[in-house]
């Protein structure tokens, strides 16, 4: 069991330092995008053709409303995409990092309370924190 716990502890620690070198990163996704203008006389009026573009545009939503920006092609597309990229692996590292917690909090022993007065005094403690938390609900 010891064993097992180090382990854990050894890749909680790795992936902490995954999540360190990650960079930048921000919530969205970047979409490409094609529209019509509206020109009776322009190419994007024939049923074929998609339309003008593409025109790349990152979308998010904060706070419940959704966010967006033009992106140009080039430098500041690249940017944006590795930016969401890397929040793509700030999700799935602090998924792992979450599940890995668990189940050293699981192993990890209880540490055992000898003097009965200390005890006691926890166990009222206890009873207090937790009979306030229900009684605000």
């Amino acid at each position: 069991m010891k064993e097992n716990l180090k382990a854990l502890e050894t890749l909680r620690d790795d992936l902490r330092r995954q999540l360190d070198q990650l960079g930048d990163f921000r919530r969205g996704t970047i979409s490409a995008n094609y529209r019509k203008c509206g020109k009776a006389n322009c190419a994007c009026v024939q049923p074929d053709h998609p339309g003008h573009g593409p025109q790349y545009l990152w979308n998010s939503t904060v706070g419940g409303k959704s966010v967006a920006q033009n992106l140009r092609l080039g430098p500041e597309l690249e940017k944006v995409r590795r930016e969401v990229e890397n929040y793509q692996a700030f999700l799935r590292l602090t998924k792992e990092l979450v599940g890995v917690n668990e189940k050293i909090c699981r192993l990890r022993p209880v540490e055992e309370i000898e003097d009965e007065r200390e005890l006691d005094e926890l166990k009222k403690k206890l009873r207090r924190e937790f009979s306030r938390k229900r009684s605000k609900k």
